[in-house]
């Protein structure tokens, strides 16, 4: 996987306003519309935000625009799409052991199927869910939510690692097993820790 710039947490808050202000508005906030949302007085300060942002390759700002008082506002985020359903790309889920999550900062733009906020893809890799008709490659839709009924397919994260498979509860352990009748299921004793990360909604299959 391709390493991506650093960024704080600030400056996150920063680029997901200004995401949501161009997706949901059709048009991003100015300086003193960020400096107001996070109590930043100085413009001086705001721009030290946007400056490191374009600098990582997160917005690009002035694309274009040669009037001064329009260049406040032209800050655009590559890959965003004006008033398109686009949904945050989180990075790679396994379908076979688990593999460390890594955020990434990244859309995947899905055309309206699936929206909602609480929305989220992942890339799989691995073959474990293969008789679902999930294949490595393809873009798994997820809802988040920290609960699962047994037999929903889900995200969950043990000891770091998260992997795709169908959750069950019983008695005290966590079973989760594959769709795939080559490989055993994961069974988690309770000594371990158990995340559900979201609940499987859609795949998306990539030709």
């Amino acid at each position: 996987m391709v390493d991506t710039p650093s960024i704080t947490k600030r400056q996150h808050e920063i680029l997901d306003y200004i995401r949501d202000k161009i997706e949901n508005r059709g048009f991003p906030p100015s300086i003193r519309e960020i400096g107001e949302a996070f109590g930043i007085a100085s413009p001086n300060g705001v721009m030290c935000h946007l400056k490191a942002l374009e600098k990582k390759g997160f917005i690009e700002r002035n694309k274009g625009v040669k009037d001064q008082k329009s260049a406040a506002r032209a800050i655009t985020i590559p890959g965003l799409r004006i008033n398109s359903s686009s949904l945050p790309f989180l990075g790679m889920v396994s379908a076979g052991a688990g593999i460390e999550a890594v955020e990434q900062v990244e859309r995947v733009d899905l055309g309206g199927m699936f929206a909602g906020k609480n929305h989220y893809a992942l890339k799989v890799r691995g073959q474990s869910m293969i008789e679902d008709h999930i294949d490595e490659g393809d873009i798994v839709i997820l809802r988040k939510q920290d609960t699962a009924e047994n037999g929903e397919r889900v995200v969950a994260m043990i000891d770091g690692a998260a992997t795709l498979k169908k959750f069950y509860r019983r008695k005290e352990r966590v079973v989760l097993e594959p769709s795939n009748s080559t490989m055993s299921p994961i069974i988690v004793e309770p000594s371990h820790n158990v995340l559900i990360l979201g609940v499987l909604v859609g795949v998306v299959r990539r030709c």
